[in-house]
Formats: C-alpha cells, sequence, structure tokens
C-alpha cells in the first residue's frame, strides 16, 4: 500500500511522534510505501519518505493553513490510505490522539483563576481549533477514527454527529521489555536517593494541563517523600525543598524503576502513555478520571483514579497509601499494554480503510 501520514509538527521527543516511528518502522516492514506530511520535522525515520508542507507564521493560520495546504498536496496524487493526526477534512482515518478541543476546554475553563473563565477559549487559535476539528469529525470528510480511550469516544459522542459504528478503540502500546528492565539502584544513585526513602514521580510536558501544580502542594503534606519532575517546563515559584526538577531524561525506564509510585493527577489527557510505562515497569499509578489512561488502572490493585485532580486530601491520601506499600511490586496489570498489539490493531484499521477506499 502506498499510504499517507499527516503530522503538522514532528517532534522525535514527542509521544504522537514516538507511537508513528513504531507505526511506520511496521509498515515499512511489512513492504508497505509511506508519505509523511509535516510542516517541520525532527530525526524523521528513515523508512518514511518526507513531503514539506510550508509553513504559515500566524499561530491561528496555522491550524486551517496546514489543512489547505496538505489537501492541496494530497489533491495531485492517489493514495491507498491517508492516515491523519490531525484536524483536517483530506483523511481515510482519523486517530483522535490529541483529544478533543472543545472537552480540553471545558476542563481548561473549569481549573482557570475565575477571572481569566471568560476569556479562556475565545482566541483565534482555540476558534481555529473547533472549527476543524467539527470538520475533521464530520462523517462526509472521514472514513473512520480512531480513539485510544472509551473517555475521547465519549467526548466525540456528546460533542460531535459521528457514527459510533465508525470508532476504533486503540489502546496505547510500549514496548515492554525496556520498561521492566530499569535499574532502581543505580538510578537512586544518580539521583542522590537513599534506598529508604520515598519517591513519587511526574514526567511529562504540559505541566499545568497534567497537574503538576496540584502534585506540589500534596507534596508539601509529604515532607519525608520527594517527588522528582522529569520532563520540559517552566520551574514554578515557591517550590517545597522535596520536590526536585531533573529536565527530559532519556533514560526515564531508570527513573520509573526508582520510583515507589507514579503521579499524574490530570485536568486533561487523552490517554497519557506514561501511565502504560508506568504500569508496564510495575509503579502503581495515581492519576484522574479525566485521563484516558485510567482505564486501565484497577483501584487498590495497581493504582487510584481521583474524582477531582484538585482534590488536596484525596490526593495527598492516594500518594500515603501507595508509598507504604513498598513491598508489593510489581504491582499486576491485567490490561495488554503491548506495542504489537497496537501496531497490530492499526494495521488492521489502515487495511479496512484503505479496501473501502478501493
Amino acid at each position: 500500500m502506498k499510504i499517507a501520514i499527516l503530522r503538522r509538527a514532528f517532534d522525535a521527543m514527542g509521544g504522537a511522534e514516538l507511537y508513528l516511528q513504531r507505526l511506520t518502522r511496521a509498515l515499512a516492514k511489512g513492504g508497505h510505501e509511506v508519505h509523511l506530511f509535516a510542516e517541520r520535522w525532527d530525526e524523521v525515520p528513515g523508512e518514511v519518505r518526507l513531503r514539506r508542507v510550508p509553513r504559515s507564521r500566524n499561530r491561528a493560520d496555522r491550524v486551517r493553513g496546514y489543512d489547505e495546504r496538505v489537501r492541496t498536496a494530497l489533491g495531485g496524487e492517489e493514495f491507498d490510505c491517508v492516515f491523519s493526526l490531525e484536524r483536517t477534512r483530506a483523511q481515510d482515518v482519523f486517530r483522535v490522539g490529541d483529544g478533543v478541543h472543545r472537552a480540553w476546554l471545558e476542563q481548561k475553563r473549569r481549573h482557570a483563576a475565575w477571572w481569566r473563565r471568560p476569556f479562556t477559549g475565545h482566541s483565534a487559535f482555540h476558534r481555529a481549533m473547533v472549527e476543524l476539528e467539527a470538520q475533521a469529525l464530520d462523517p462526509g470528510h472521514t472514513g473512520c477514527v480512531v480513539v485510544n480511550s472509551e473517555m475521547v469516544k465519549n467526548e466525540i459522542l456528546r460533542h460531535y454527529n459521528f457514527p459510533e459504528k465508525r470508532m476504533h478503540l486503540i489502546r496505547n502500546g510500549v514496548e515492554l521489555e525496556r520498561w521492566r528492565g530499569g535499574n532502581r539502584a543505580r538510578a537512586r544513585a544518580r539521583l542522590g536517593l537513599n534506598a529508604e526513602t520515598p519517591v513519587v514521580l511526574f514526567a511529562g510536558s504540559s505541566w499545568t494541563r497534567k497537574g503538576l501544580p496540584f502534585l506540589i502542594e500534596a507534596m508539601r503534606q509529604l515532607p519525608r517523600a520527594r517527588l522528582v519532575v522529569a520532563g520540559r517546563g517552566r520551574r514554578p515559584w515557591g517550590v517545597p525543598d522535596n520536590v526536585d526538577f531533573i529536565g527530559p531524561v532519556p533514560d526515564l525506564e531508570n527513573v520509573m524503576a526508582a520510583a515507589d509510585v507514579f503521579a499524574l493527577p490530570a485536568i486533561y489527557e487523552p490517554s497519557a502513555n506514561v501511565c502504560f510505562e508506568a504500569l508496564a515497569a510495575g509503579v502503581p499509578v495515581v492519576t484522574s478520571v479525566f485521563n484516558g489512561a485510567a482505564e486501565v488502572v484497577e483501584p487498590s490493585v495497581n493504582g487510584t483514579v481521583l474524582e477531582d485532580p484538585a482534590d488536596a486530601a484525596a490526593l495527598v491520601a492516594a500518594l500515603e497509601f501507595w508509598l507504604e506499600q513498598k513491598t508489593d511490586r510489581p504491582v499486576p496489570v491485567r490490561a495488554d499494554l503491548s506495542l504489537e498489539r497496537n501496531v497490530r490493531e492499526t494495521l488492521a484499521v489502515i487495511g479496512q480503510a484503505a479496501e473501502a477506499r478501493s
């Protein structure tokens, strides 16, 4: 098959891009021809044919501009399947990996300062995103949709008129052996932590959306524990002494092994891949119902799911519970978190879409 993949910005460290790298390797191994249509890129996989899409300078115009220019680029060429990770009007398959923008704006308003709420989500950029999302989820523009959680599926059904029978739930997948191979003792020594120190780990970018401010406040009530923050972001003011910022790390599997609990009390997260990585590493996960990955967390078995990420008492109680369970490692996981399962299911949907197009 000749397959077009649409991704506006390809950052080699991004979660969606890591997913794409694995998918394109599988497609190339199967003898398929893969074309990536992107405005900017970083370390594109060697098996992919890069197709440059001109970039707009204005942020709002950039959203609409990519849609318009990529449809022009696709118009003069035949593909067996167009697989998009963006809100466009050109795809056979739309993977809604970034979630539903309208649902994210609802959560953003809910947690914004009272004086910001009337202005939240009304910028030209957000208007463009919502408008294009509605067009991408028009069944006349998209053949089928791939979601990575029931949460996102239900958000689409609530906000848009896309047929449920044309939606496919394909949960994220991770490289199990990598995440099971972390070295706890070596990582703790490198981080300056002794064997007895209770450790909470947070990893990722977009810190406010993923609930880091709630976690930092919770650490004030857990003075004996330490919070390790891995990832890119601006360090906030007034952080307690038991919070360490270590920046992006290439060997997160080792840092994960050093943790006693992984916490991501997200305001909105379609399905945090890092939660799958934590579970694969045998580390319990504390997250919220606004993270689609919570659907594979079994309460009191391998983690805790908070009804409200801003509930400080519930967050502290959950962290305390798991920090006291150090002897029960690794935690059991019944869900199939494997990358192989994820790729297999995605390839099946691409094959079905190509057959429907032909």
